[in-house]
């Protein structure tokens, strides 16, 4: 049996190393376009800061080390450039050159990745673009000269990543997003934290802007603003690459991968399509989407080398769990936001917390704001979102976890979390969040988001707000009245309407104080995360009083 493996890094050689495991007798074939068959993708931008100083750091294996190991045919600098799914060959171009020849194949994986995003603007092709170990290598070189100023196009993940290891080299560096926020995965009260610390570390953020032409000496923008730039990434995003698939006839899916079954076979049996390329099947709808991360490839490498073989499969659908460092922050999301939830028309409900990641008594506890949806029949968690500097990767991914479980938002209250005081507290941030949903789910209390304080106050709702005197006059929700929650009972002939939204720091203290109103007769909504949530929400930017 021969197997052709188009494309390695995480996808390909996965399911190269397990095929292998499985069956010492096969002919494993993989065929590399770049120089490097296997290597750190999600370690590029560091290299690029320095922070990873050795470039061998990121190569994982090379072929000869694949070849003692797994006996693997490993082939860089090997193009292929058609497949013919009939006659079950491949036609390979041996880089650099146009020499081709034709190899056979009894199965074929494709694993050709994703390709940066490239608009057709003027100038394009002076900006660079992050995806394989030659392209960092050309940027790294270009740091290392120095450059006085560096325009980076996207505020997604990687470039995100890119801004933050130019500026620890010492590159004066902007960063231009054509969205009305960075990190998409994001709502925007959560994207503002991370707004907020790009400028603190002296990033030259441009929200809401596009590039419309790339001189020689900087970019312009659609506002008219030219920035100066002698170095220009364009980390805009990335594509499936289907060309192959496509002109082999293959099926490309409704969302513009390769369409595959649970077995990540393609519409040809003999074909399977894995990593970045292929299409996933969405946990929350069933729908296909594309999800290009690491582990999400890797599973697909090995669910494709089992199948071949005969092996059981247990066919796993994606929830895009994801976490990217962005200087002193750690961002992290799972499942869908909230943006996505309401252009779907999917009943939600949205809780915010403002925990710290351990006990607060024990020295160095950290907030951390995390937001959790949740479907208000059923409690299923739709998805959750973390952001702060210790204790968010845990969190999310134990949210993660329990989604793939299908445990209900309630029932995080129930997980029994490692606890002691350097580490969490008795009440976990991830317990609260359970309480909360469940608190909301039975009817105990009712809540209100950030974005609807203006309109529940133009509907005759009293905003009270129940912290100290001292917080409210450092700033409060325009409009809102003072009473401090420790003075509720004795001055609630003071509030003059039946409907109130009450607001205190985090939220805490505002479910004590709605439900003692709930108790007088008033109908009071807490205000979900408080202030804090509400003041780095869009609703704070055109009113914030202080």
């Amino acid at each position: 049996m021969r197997v052709v493996i188009i494309g390695g890094v995480a996808g390909g050689m996965s399911a190269a190393t397990r095929l292998r495991r499985l069956d010492s007798d096969a002919e494993i074939i993989v065929l590399e376009r770049s120089g490097y068959v296997s290597y750190a993708n999600c370690g590029l931008p560091y290299f690029v800061g320095g922070v990873i100083s050795d470039e061998e750091d990121l190569l994982l294996q090379t072929p000869e080390s694949l070849h003692a190991r797994f006996r693997l045919d490993v082939r860089v600098s090997s193009e292929v450039v058609a497949i013919e799914p009939v006659t079950r060959t491949v036609s390979v171009r041996e880089l650099p050159g146009e020499a081709t020849y034709d190899l056979g194949y009894d199965f074929l994986i494709l694993s050709p990745g994703a390709s940066p995003v490239v608009p057709p603007i003027p100038g394009i092709e002076r900006a660079m673009v992050l995806r394989t170990v030659e392209d960092v290598e050309r940027m790294a070189a270009s740091v290392e000269d120095q450059p006085e100023r560096a325009v980076v196009i996207g505020g997604g993940f990687i470039g995100l990543e890119i801004t933050e290891n130019l500026i620890h080299r010492g590159v004066p560096t902007a960063l231009v997003e054509a969205t009305d926020q960075v990190m998409a995965p994001l709502d925007p009260e959560m994207a503002h934290l991370v707004a907020d610390e790009l400028r603190r570390h002296g990033v030259d953020l441009h929200l809401a802007n596009s590039v419309t032409r790339i001189d020689e000496g900087g970019v312009v923008l659609a506002s008219g603003e030219v920035l100066a730039a002698d170095l220009v990434v364009a980390a805009i995003g990335v594509r499936p690459d289907v060309r192959l698939a496509r002109e082999a006839g293959l099926t490309i899916g409704a969302a513009g991968g390769i369409a595959v079954d649970e077995f990540n076979r393609t519409s040809d049996e003999r074909i399977y399509a894995v990593g970045d390329a292929a299409e996933k099947t969405d946990a929350l709808d069933g729908g296909a989407t594309l999800v290009p991360l690491a582990n999400i490839a890797n599973r697909h490498g090995r669910v494709v080398a089992d199948h071949i073989v005969g092996r059981p499969i247990r066919p796993v659908s994606t929830i895009g769990t994801a976490i990217v460092k962005v200087f002193d922050l750690v961002v992290a999301a799972t499942g869908w936001n909230e943006k996505r939830l309401a252009a779907q028309g999917r009943a939600h409900l949205a809780i915010h917390t403002h925990p710290a990641h351990h006990a607060g008594y024990y020295p160095g506890a950290r907030k951390m704001a995390l937001k959790l949806l949740v479907e208000p029949t059923s409690g299923a968690i739709l998805g959750a979102q973390a952001v702060g500097t210790e204790g968010v990767d845990k969190r999310i991914d134990v949210i993660a976890t329990a989604i793939r479980a299908g445990l209900t938002a309630p029932e995080l209250a129930d997980l029994e979390l490692a606890y002691a005081p350097p580490f969490g507290s008795a009440k976990d941030p991830v317990n609260m969040l359970g309480y909360v949903a469940e608190n909301l789910l039975t009817g105990l209390v009712e809540s209100a988001q950030w974005h609807e304080t203006r309109p529940l106050a133009e509907q005759g709702y009293l905003l009270l707000d129940v912290r100290t005197p001292g917080e409210f006059a450092r700033g409060t929700v325009p409009g809102a009245r003072n009473i401090p929650v420790d003075e509720l009972r004795d001055r609630m002939s003071e509030i003059d309407a039946r409907d109130v939204v009450v607001i205190c720091q985090v939220g805490q203290r505002g479910h004590v104080a709605t439900r003692l109103l709930r108790a007088h007769g008033f109908n009071a909504r807490n205000l979900s995360g408080g202030y804090q949530t509400w003041h780095t929400s869009p609703a704070a930017i055109p009113a914030l009083v202080h």
